[in-house]
């Protein structure tokens, strides 16, 4: 078979016609996930939200990892399928634009900041694991409502959970926390009525080496015990509750050493080739029956022995705080009951997860470990 030529004015229609296409056809703008991106940072670095970068990339839900190809906004349409029905009803008109949403405003440097009627003053830097508070004051203070954005795709409960400042006569605050392997900043949003300001406030890690406890198969067996999934899901019931501050006084330390055995925040693995997990608490090395004691007013939500945990008292602060007590050999404490700072609810021990008598300490904000040293002697953490 035999090709004849085009006649000249096909091939220059022809020509045009692909430059045209070429000019027309954009490449799709694509971001690689790194390690301690979420998708609220991603969003806010590219001018874009979270729920836009869900829709483009069909995501179920807010988890990324390293590695992961995100499509950002502004990509090519993809073009219809063959024999596509024609769409019911046509886009809107380019002379009639659809207006855009209005921008939330950017994140002002930590610090002191004010929208109408409140003043917002945040620390000037945090840590992995820290608790800290928001104040605010001014005659508005008791109508904000306060979110921290920042933890939407983080592992963190309740992420982005709307807060109530707890306080009166126009001084108020709002707990917050640093999930531990959080790298960026951590981003507030302080609204009251349809006034709304947003703050950043910078981060550092801990920079502590892993630890390799390898638990002998005696000990490090007891997470595999059949009874701790019931465990967990009665702690993270008590995570769960809201109730009013109970406390007024500073904390204080719930045994009487000073010594410590394993620090908050330290990563570490349990067993030869098992997981790096991070220490949720900090553990005070005692001998077998030292008093264990509240470290402020609550009300005990657990009080029992169990398989990793051992001899267990979980206290409701109100505020979205509780403190847990680990190991314990005796717990006198019982659920329901009211207890003071300092009054006695057990027994340092060795039971659980343990390889020797101490006191395991936790303080958790809304379910997240914080570093119990930032609560001891003061009423709220910095």
């Amino acid at each position: 078979m035999k090709f004849r030529p085009l006649p000249v004015r096909r091939s220059l229609l022809l020509a045009a016609a692909l430059l045209l296409g070429a000019a027309g056809t954009s490449s799709v703008p694509v971001y690689t996930v790194k390690g301690g991106d979420t998708l609220y940072s991603i969003a806010r670095a590219h001018g874009t939200t979270v729920a836009e970068l869900t829709r483009l990339n069909n995501l179920t839900g807010t988890g990324i990892e390293v590695g992961q190809t995100l499509r950002l906004p502004g990509e090519a349409a993809s073009p219809p399928a063959p024999n596509s029905p024609a769409p019911s009803s046509p886009a809107p008109s380019p002379a009639t634009p659809l207006p855009d949403p209005a921008p939330l405003p950017m994140p002002v440097p930590a610090g002191t900041s004010q929208i109408a009627g409140v003043t917002v003053s945040a620390p000037a830097s945090l840590r992995m694991g820290d608790a800290f508070v928001l104040r605010l004051s001014g005659p508005r203070a008791g109508q904000a409502t306060v979110r921290f954005p920042s933890e939407i795709g983080e592992d963190v409960r309740r992420p982005a959970e709307k807060l109530t400042p707890t306080g009166a006569a126009g001084e108020y605050v709002v707990l917050g926390r640093v999930v531990l392997s959080k790298t960026t900043p951590v981003v507030y949003e302080v609204q009251v009525g349809s006034d709304l300001v947003r703050g950043s406030i910078p981060l550092t890690g801990l920079g502590q080496v892993v630890q390799h406890l390898n638990l002998p198969p005696s000990i490090s067996g007891k997470l595999e015990d059949p009874g701790r999934k019931a465990e967990d899901a009665a702690v993270e019931k008590a995570y769960a509750r809201r109730t009013p501050q109970a406390w007024t006084r500073p904390f204080q330390p719930a045994v009487n050493v000073k010594a410590q055995s394993s620090a908050f925040g330290q990563p570490r693995t349990y067993v030869a080739g098992g997981p790096v997990l991070y220490h949720y608490g900090t553990d005070y090395p005692a001998p077998v029956g030292t008093a264990v004691t509240a470290v402020n007013d609550g009300v005990v939500v657990m009080a029992g022995k169990y398989p990793v945990r051992g001899g267990l008292v979980v206290i409701d602060h109100g505020a979205g705080l509780t403190s847990l007590y680990f190991h314990q050999s005796k717990v006198i404490a019982r659920v329901g009951q009211k207890v003071t700072r300092g009054q006695k609810i057990g027994e340092v021990g060795s039971t659980g997860l343990s390889a020797g008598p101490h006191l395991h300490l936790e303080m958790r904000v809304r379910g997240e470990g914080t570093n119990p040293a930032g609560w001891m002697n003061r009423i709220w953490p910095k």
